[in-house]
């Protein structure tokens, strides 16, 4: 009962001090799941804003839709108006026209460029996502290497510590103790064997008196 106590009280203390040393080492795995975390929330926030300037562009999309309606309506206006010879409403349908003209324009030249900016930024996206994938790979590559390292340390650690002095200490006195107990039987053995053998003959030289 000694013996199990003394040992869980030896395994508690080599947990302690292995929560003591990752505590004082800082461990780098730790600063990398948080700079992966930050890579992660930073995608997310980039991809909204990507979605936000899809929003934009539909609505320049259809701002230019309705100054283009609005440039065929004007026209046709402008058209009626002549050939009723209405002059001012012919210059008012003309004037409104170019405002849409120019809009048009501005619209069209503004979307193009947001369009151009849209490719860049989803190309540069898709760049940072596999960056991202990048390190989820390299932190399982680290995993495993940590792994097979601390593998390695608690093989070392019973192969070559006074774990092992202890253990064939340990097996050399069980063997010890069964050796002494076969020579013990083998004694034992034969000295029934040899009482037997004398009081058979004891009672042989009786039967013949």
């Amino acid at each position: 009962m000694a013996n199990i106590f003394t040992r869980v009280k030896e395994t508690i203390v080599a947990d302690f001090h292995e929560l003591l040393d990752q505590k004082e080492q800082k461990h780098p795995m730790t600063k990398l799941n948080q700079y992966i975390r930050n890579c992660e929330e930073e995608v997310k926030r980039l991809k909204k804003l990507i979605n936000k300037q899809y929003t934009i562009k539909q609505e320049y999309q259809n701002e230019c839709q309705k100054a283009k309606s609005m440039i065929e309506k004007r026209k046709a206006q402008v058209v009626l108006a002549e050939e009723m010879g209405e002059a001012e409403l012919k210059r008012e349908a003309e004037e409104e026209l170019l405002q849409y003209q120019s809009r048009a324009d501005q619209l069209e030249e503004m979307l193009e460029q947001n369009s151009q900016g849209l490719d860049q930024i989803e190309a540069k996206y898709v760049q940072m996502n596999h960056k991202l994938k990048d390190l989820y790979v390299k932190r399982l590559e680290l995993k495993g290497r940590e792994n097979i390292a601390r593998v390695h340390k608690g093989i070392n650690k019973v192969l070559h510590t006074e774990l092992v002095e202890k253990s064939e200490s340990a097996f050399q006195e069980v063997e010890n103790y069964i050796s002494r107990l076969e020579q013990q039987v083998t004694s034992d053995y034969r000295l029934h064997t040899l009482d037997a053998r004398f009081a058979a003959l004891e009672k042989k030289v009786s039967t013949s008196k």
